[in-house]
């Protein structure tokens, strides 16, 4: 079976498979929903943050939510992840909480007890920064535990600097000359350790030497070098989708909406990026997409925006909208997060 959560602007949506088809039930309606994370260890346990409500958990599948201890008072929630390569008491995952303002809190035995990480606000480049929409203030945008080393975080802040620790969070280095400014999403993949893949504000980045150095591969994107989603094939790391729009205000305006996903395959190094809009709603007035991989399943992509889900079972050459109830309420509400478990 297959699990989807989708937050959208004003409710998370949990979404299984069946052999009848779609199942799906709405949560937290009016509480601003805004990340998502799944935890590896317990296939019934997930996490929700919202921007101004305050982190919740369900241990049933989503059936149920619960207002975790963790006091958000003055915060937003803007980002989630867990660390699979680090087990903590009772056997759950590492859970990483990223803030506005930039905090990191983390938690052990899943959202009971948790500490604080704000160390990186020391950093040299800190002064400098400032997201745009609210330029008194940056927030934690991405936090990325490495999938090969339970040591390495990578966390990109909005907007400014993509930084990282190779000691658990209790020490930072920060950006480098040449790396991705404004990180929307960032990735590293089993198969390939060192490697990250970077969707940017500033285009498309990589590195292969886990962010001591970057390219910058932006052939075929055109003038859509506003990158916000990437996902890459659970089985193949040359298999890439990435969602895409000239500027900011195209992706995320709702009135002068123009997005659209392309792909790379698996054929060669520094590939030509592909339209990938085969099955998609047409670019005018399609937020941009959010994207995952399934973990579990070679070839499938999940996509989110607000027409729809949808999905690619042939490495994102081609996708179907999943048969569910999509109100027009969606329509008009900007997607946040998506995550899978298959």
């Amino acid at each position: 079976m297959t699990t989807i959560l989708a937050s959208l602007q004003n409710s998370l949506l949990v979404v299984d498979s069946s052999k009848d088809g779609w199942r799906v039930r709405e949560h937290l309606k009016g509480l601003s929903p805004s990340s998502l994370a799944l935890d590896s260890q317990n296939s019934k346990r997930a996490y929700c943050g919202t921007f101004d409500n305050g982190l919740w958990k369900t241990d049933d599948g989503g059936d149920t939510w619960e207002k975790t201890s963790l006091n958000t008072s003055g915060c937003n929630i803007m980002s989630l992840a867990t660390s699979p390569m680090e087990k903590g008491e009772k056997e759950f995952d590492k859970l990483f909480v990223g803030m506005e303002p930039s905090i990191i809190y983390s938690s052990i035995d899943g959202s009971s007890i948790w500490e604080k990480i704000d160390e990186f606000n020391k950093l040299p480049s800190s002064s400098a920064w400032s997201f745009p929409p609210r330029p008194w203030t940056h927030h934690v945008r991405w936090i990325e535990p490495d999938v090969n080393n339970k040591d390495y975080i990578f966390v990109a802040i909005e907007a400014g600097a993509l930084i990282k620790s190779t000691d658990g969070g209790k020490s930072w280095k920060d950006k480098v000359k040449d790396g991705p400014y404004d990180t929307h999403t960032l990735r590293t993949h089993k198969k390939v350790p060192q490697r990250l893949y970077s969707a940017a504000g500033d285009g498309y980045f990589e590195s292969r030497d886990y962010g001591n150095t970057w390219y910058r591969e932006n052939k075929g994107l055109g003038n859509h070098t506003y990158l916000y989603g990437v996902a890459v094939n659970s089985d193949d790391p040359s298999n890439i989708v990435v969602s895409a729009a000239s500027n900011a205000w195209k992706s995320h305006a709702i009135q002068d909406l123009e997005t659209f996903v392309y792909r790379r395959d698996s054929n060669g190094e520094n590939q030509e990026w592909t339209l990938s809009n085969n099955g998609l709603p047409e670019s005018k007035g399609t937020v941009i997409s959010i994207l995952q991989a399934n973990p579990k399943i070679k070839d499938e992509f999940y996509c989110l925006n607000n027409r729809g889900i949808y999905s690619s079972v042939d490495s994102g050459i081609s996708w179907n909208v999943l048969d569910i109830p999509w109100s027009r309420e969606y329509c008009l509400q900007h997607p946040w997060a998506l995550v899978v478990r298959g």
